[in-house]
């Protein structure tokens, strides 16, 4: 950023669809205009999460290219708007998958902590349009970063910026319906889709204080891993015959992570007991989801619903005890000048469980 009043921040750009196969661009973009509602950061850390390939290749919606992607940032604060009260110049801080929500007093979502499901505005962190002539959302694989100072959080003490910045959005993905859905003594809960995020949501089950963590997943080879993440017991879908059958009714709350059309969505129901939760975060290109056979819900009172990443008051919420409790995510650091070949590794299953990209000149923050 060569100055206060500069326009231009540089960054890994995306042209068109085929910059998810590992083609973004090093290049310029030029950031939303500048507000006394926002914060300018210096990057440090950015991790790569799937919601970064989805977008690349235009896969959930018609991406408005050109396109910088990462929402799980984090860096140092370089110009804070005089609005912003919370961040001064030279805190560390991070950003997540939300950039801007309407934040007006008579919205029931934003009035109510709910800002990220904002009926009327609800801005990602890359890839939206702000409205009239503000310009567009750009974000992390990047030097810069210029986001709305509600959504900018300071980072605890006791976190590493390369922990910190995948539970932006990974981790708060998997916190909050834990959180929202009673996860804690009491209660046994399932995993399902042990990767990126599924691995967050064993570390914040168990962090919540579960009776019981299972980790759910296709194959036995992730086995030693989710135990050692702190899951009592783990389930492999493809090689345990029966595995529906054999643990049927011994969860409590299940948090599904996986993003396919082809899940076995009534095994994972059989799961639950009577009054028992099951929460979708994944999202499969397209949005399609297995059918569910009605009985499969009323004979049990089940109830199945959805959630969004997390709002700021849950980020700061899971960033409180992820310090407390010592949270640590199984990352891998690289350059970010590999960026292209990180997202071409994570779609190919490679990363356990986040790549986390490092910023070769601010990457000691």
């Amino acid at each position: 950023m060569a100055s206060q009043n500069s326009t231009k921040f540089q960054g890994w750009v995306g042209h068109d669809a085929e910059a998810a196969k590992g083609n973004m661009k090093w290049g310029e973009f030029e950031p939303k205009k500048w507000t006394e509602d926002d914060v300018d950061i210096e990057i440090s850390h950015c991790g790569v999460c799937g919601s970064d390939i989805h977008t690349l290749k235009s896969g959930w919606w018609e991406t408005p290219y050109p396109c910088v992607v990462g929402h799980e940032i984090v860096g140092r604060a370089v110009r804070v708007g005089k609005n912003v009260e919370h961040i001064r110049v030279g805190d560390r801080v991070g950003v997540g998958a939300q950039a801007r929500s309407c934040l007006k007093e008579d919205c029931p979502d934003c009035s109510s902590g709910l800002e990220n499901h904002c009926r009327n505005e609800s801005l990602h962190t890359y890839g939206s349009v702000y409205p009239g002539d503000e310009g567009k959302t750009y974000g992390g694989y990047a030097d810069h970063n210029r986001t709305n100072g509600r959504f900018v959080f300071k980072i605890p003490d006791g976190l590493d910026s390369a922990v910190a910045a995948p539970m932006l959005c990974g981790g708060v993905t998997m916190f909050a319906p834990l959180k929202r859905n009673g996860c804690g003594p009491g209660k046994r809960v399932g995993i399902v889709g042990v990767g990126g995020l599924g691995h967050f949501g064993v570390l914040f089950a168990r962090a919540l204080g579960a009776d019981r963590v299972v980790g759910i997943s296709r194959r036995a080879a992730k086995r030693d891993d989710v135990l050692a993440l702190g899951a009592d017991e783990y389930i492999a879908t493809d090689d345990e015959a029966d595995w529906a059958a054999k643990h049927a009714r011994s969860l409590d709350l299940v948090v599904c992570t996986v993003s396919s059309a082809r899940m076995p969505l009534e095994g994972y129901l059989s799961l639950l007991d009577t009054n028992g939760t099951l929460v979708l975060v994944g999202a499969p290109d397209g949005g399609e989801l297995p059918k569910i056979n009605v009985f499969s819900l009323l004979l049990k009172a089940v109830r199945v619903g959805g959630s969004f990443i997390g709002s700021p008051g849950e980020i700061e919420e899971m960033l409180r005890l992820a310090a407390e409790k010592n949270v640590r995510p199984w990352i891998q650091e690289r350059p970010l000048r590999e960026a292209n070949q990180a997202i071409v590794d994570m779609e190919y299953g490679k990363a356990r469980y986040r790549y986390v990209l490092v910023n070769e000149h601010y990457g000691k923050h």
